[in-house]
């Protein structure tokens, strides 16, 4: 246990050393985290933790997704609210179907295999996409409709992604379990704790509160076959427009002490999460990397084709409400993350093509952190759009 805790220390030092150069250099500090997380593996140095499926759900989802959402106002949301499901639900299915084809048909994958690197890759990541626009300071409308997507669209993806693996005859049921679980102990958790903090007036009792249900929820909802990101966020949400950021009883209200502690202790939470799942990420892109080849490009270009396909067929149902200069950072600003690699370390060894499939998920989200996340800076200002769009 010592030895895990001065593991764990040793790397949010290292975190926090990055954040100081970074800074100095004008560098986004998830790229910053990810070459020296690529750095400390070439060099050897054995950090005593890897990126696996239990560490990306059972610890660092949870707090990045349950922060987003208690900061994200229910009228920004509703404002948006059909174009935000439109991106999140027809968006992923669009972008899922043009990978699959592409690989199907230009690299001579199967059907199942394609299906499912096009299901993993479809979503764009909450944990890239909230890191990139909090360090860009984007806010405005723009902001909200690419957390918010990027909050709501693991659901579908989830959904295809069973598809892929269980096959059609469960789809209904797995649509069902996914959104229903989701959905229901999302909102179970939400009242509950909504009406404990109620009752107190300790702060730091009210934060408490807070952590049980995010991290409660999530793992709630995955235990019983649900979407623990949709329960989360769904959490959250009604935390944050119920009691938190506005409070509209005073039974169901936390005290304004406990409110200033619980976003403070959120935005605390969420810095030190995003900080150990870059160093991660890195670390596992310098061990997979040497295995990247023409194939890895072909599937970051099929990435980015999905993409466009996910964002300007749906921006163009909704005519006149998006400008392109919107439109280009809505693909451009669609990063993937460690969702995608959580999900493609979870696929069986048996499943044809899974050494392909994971080459392909490092390298696009080697891409998406590094190259676009260095670039959005700079897209944002080609653009037009500012940090206030």
């Amino acid at each position: 246990m010592e030895g895990e805790i001065a593991r764990v220390v040793a790397l949010l030092g290292v975190a926090m050393a990055v954040a100081i150069v970074a800074r100095r250099l004008a560098l986004p500090y998830t790229v910053g985290l990810v070459l020296t997380g690529f750095a400390l593996a070439l060099a050897r140095i054995d950090v005593g933790f890897s990126l696996t499926p239990e560490v990306v759900f059972d610890l660092i989802l949870p707090p990045l997704l349950f922060e987003a959402a208690l900061n994200l106002p229910w009228r920004d949301l509703k404002r948006d609210l059909a174009p935000t499901l439109a991106f999140a639900t027809l968006g992923v299915a669009l972008c899922a179907s043009v990978v699959a084809a592409g690989l199907a048909w230009g690299l001579s994958w199967p059907w199942r295999p394609a299906f499912v690197f096009g299901a993993l890759i479809s979503a764009t990541d909450p944990i890239a996409v909230i890191a990139l626009l909090r360090e860009r300071g984007v806010t405005g409308r723009i902001a909200v409709l690419i957390e918010a997507e990027s909050l709501l669209n693991d659901a579908t993806a989830a959904v295809l992604f069973g598809l892929a693996a269980l096959g059609p005859g469960d789809a209904a049921g797995h649509l069902a379990l996914t959104l229903g679980a989701g959905l229901g102990v999302g909102a179970g958790f939400a009242g509950l704790a909504l009406v404990v903090a109620g009752r107190t007036e300790e702060h730091l009792v009210e934060t408490a509160i807070t952590t049980v249900a995010a991290y409660g929820s999530f793992l709630v909802a995955e235990r019983l076959g649900g979407s623990g990101v949709l329960a989360t966020v769904t959490t959250g949400l009604l935390l944050g427009n119920v009691g938190v950021m506005a409070q509209v009883s005073p039974q169901l209200s936390i005290t304004p002490q406990g409110r200033q502690f619980v976003l403070a202790f959120w935005e605390f939470a969420a810095f030190v999460a995003n900080s150990l799942v870059f160093l991660l990420i890195g670390l596992s892109l310098a061990r997979i990397g040497p295995r990247f080849g023409w194939e890895a490009a072909a599937l970051v270009a099929l990435a980015l084709a999905g993409r466009a396909a996910a964002v300007y067929p749906v921006a163009a149902l909704f005519h006149g409400r998006f400008t392109l200069s919107q439109q280009h950072f809505l693909w451009w600003g669609g990063l993937r993350g460690a969702l995608a690699l959580a999900l493609a370390l979870t696929l069986p060894n048996s499943l044809p093509y899974r050494d392909e499939i994971l080459i392909g998920a490092f390298a696009v989200v080697a891409f998406s952190v590094i190259v676009q996340g260095l670039t959005a800076g700079l897209a944002l200002k080609r653009l037009g759009l500012g940090e206030t769009t």
